[in-house]
């Protein structure tokens, strides 16, 4: 098998939207999904893509972990942030001697693929597109949105350029960047008002249209920022989303005129809830709040910064997966109240 061709491992609907476009436009690439259902309709059907972006079906080549053979230069890795040692370990024999894994993901997974494969090998990237994976072989392209890519040392190099040109092909706008972190960190804090807003059974739109939880967006803003600032990382913003307004000094102003854009910005998107919050009401499975939100409470404790709204918002997810809550405004008003009483986020 050529080292060539491209792997995308994880089919869900980063992978599965990613790698359908992909093949579109004329590229080798094998779609690798543990799920065997999935992977059946896949090469049955083909990948079926829909929503008002587009729609099309997508012959495609799919394989379970287990039916991989060959090594790959170039590797995409999709899967939710809590299975990322897992994947990478599983997928290793199958990287060549000069490969390198881009993390398409949500979260600071670039951090666990260069400590299991050597930062040399890891590729950072960015994407904000909204997708959902419907059932086997089928998934939602509810919006298009900002595609990212850049080494995680800064430097813009030959493999850099080839993998912008790449993902081009999905996204004409992908940019280019020196500064993957800061992207990485932008889509920290917007995800952190992600993971609140599946605290309700409201759409995400309708969730940064309450004024009275202002002080919650707000807050979980400051706190990834103060965390962000602390590790030497200037956050860029993107689709609305602007970091700069959730600073611990900027003023309250700023961050409301961010929060009503995330709003106007999601309002005509098909994927009107988040992934997190399909994890919580339909799909009734455990969610990726601990790689992604957990970690800035580790990282902020490592700086000496105190994220309490961060540390609630964990536990509430883990409250309603396990049970104990149910997704209703009045959970998300248990966020608020730590969000009102805990003293200012102190500028690092």
């Amino acid at each position: 098998m050529s080292e060539d061709r491209l792997l995308i491992w994880g089919a869900g609907a980063i992978g599965g939207t990613l790698g359908a476009y992909l093949a579109r436009a004329g590229e080798d690439v094998l779609l690798v999904d543990r799920a065997e259902d999935h992977v059946r309709a896949m090469n049955t059907n083909g990948l079926i893509i829909e929503g008002p972006v587009e729609s099309f079906t997508q012959p495609v080549s799919a394989a379970t972990p287990a039916e991989v053979r060959g090594r790959f230069r170039r590797v995409i890795l999709a899967v939710k942030a809590q299975d990322t040692v897992e994947a990478v370990e599983a997928l290793r024999p199958f990287l060549a001697d000069d490969g390198y894994i881009l993390s398409a993901q949500n979260g600071l997974n670039e951090l666990a693929i260069a400590e299991a494969v050597g930062a040399r090998r890891t590729l950072g990237c960015f994407v904000n597109f909204g997708a959902d994976w419907l059932e086997p072989g089928r998934i939602l392209f509810g919006n298009r949105a900002a595609v990212v890519v850049g080494e995680i040392d800064g430097q813009i190099t030959d493999r850099a350029r080839q993998m912008h040109a790449l993902l081009r092909k999905f996204e004409p706008d992908a940019v280019l960047t020196d500064n993957i972190w800061g992207y990485l960190w932008g889509k920290l804090a917007y995800g952190s008002m992600l993971f609140a807003t599946a605290l309700t059974q409201a759409s995400i739109a309708d969730n940064f249209a309450s004024a009275r939880h202002v002080p919650v967006w707000r807050r979980l803003g400051n706190e990834v920022m103060a965390v962000a600032r602390a590790r030497g990382v200037t956050p860029v913003g993107f689709n609305g989303f602007d970091p700069s307004a959730f600073l611990p000094e900027a003023p309250e102003e700023a961050s409301r005129q961010s929060i009503a854009q995330l709003s106007e910005f999601n309002r005509p998107s098909a994927k009107t809830h988040s992934g997190v919050w399909r994890d919580l009401a339909i799909r009734k499975r455990r969610t990726e709040v601990d790689a992604q939100i957990g970690i800035i409470a580790r990282l902020g404790a490592e700086a000496g910064i105190d994220t309490p709204a961060i540390r609630k918002l964990v536990e509430l997810i883990h409250d309603v997966e396990e049970g104990r809550r149910v997704q209703s405004w009045e959970t998300l008003d248990a966020l608020l109240a730590v969000c009102e009483s805990a003293a200012p986020v102190v500028p690092a």
